[in-house]
């Protein structure tokens, strides 16, 4: 599955390698990889094979989940298309609770105790889902874990999330990713080790 996946991405163009000319990040910091999972849904052939590899990875994990939780904005849909494949429930989390209305972070009726699989896109250094998991445990949610499509690997996101004492499962991985990219020559096996070396050194 992470091989499979990780082709996908590549092919839709949902993950840009560009070893020698770098993204800038939101945080200033320069990386040779840009991880864009939106476009996973105007993709419809890897849409189904990424949404049925949520639900399967969901199933085996957390046979006994109860509801799926999407992270605010990229998790929602991916969210709602494996609940609907589970026939399960769903809902989201924002990132801030609305300053209007009933002032919800929470979206979705979500009972004290209900048994939670949060869906998320992307874990770089977890800060993100990880606020996710807190918001649902002071709602009174069983968080079991996280199902996400695509991970970094980064030391900080594992280290957070260990510390979060919550556990993630991704479709596919960053080692993953490089392999398959130089195989079907995206990149060359030197520029594959400037990858590394980058998501290494953070």
């Amino acid at each position: 599955m992470e091989r499979e996946i990780a082709k996908q991405l590549l092919d839709i163009g949902a993950v840009f390698l560009r070893p020698d000319d770098p993204f800038t990040w939101a945080s200033g910091i320069k990386s040779p990889i840009y991880c864009d999972n939106r476009l996973i849904l105007s993709a419809p052939t890897a849409r189904v094979k990424v949404e049925q590899a949520i639900a399967n990875t969901v199933m085996e994990y957390y046979p006994t989940v109860q509801m799926l939780m999407g992270t605010s904005t990229a998790g929602i849909a991916h969210a709602a298309i494996a609940g609907a494949i589970l026939d399960l429930p769903m809902g989201y989390v924002r990132g801030e609770a609305k300053t209007h209305g009933r002032n919800n972070k929470i979206e979705g009726k979500m009972e004290p105790g209900t048994r939670v699989v949060v869906i998320e896109d992307l874990i770089s250094t977890g800060g993100s889902v990880i606020d996710v998991v807190e918001a649902l445990r002071e709602a009174g949610a069983q968080v079991l874990g996280i199902v996400s499509i695509f991970t970094y690997g980064l030391k900080k996101g594992v280290e957070r999330l260990a510390a979060a004492k919550v556990e993630n499962h991704s479709l596919s991985n960053l080692d993953t990713l490089v392999d398959v990219a130089v195989e079907e020559k995206y990149i060359t096996a030197e520029q594959k080790q400037t990858v590394l070396n980058f998501r290494n050194s953070l």
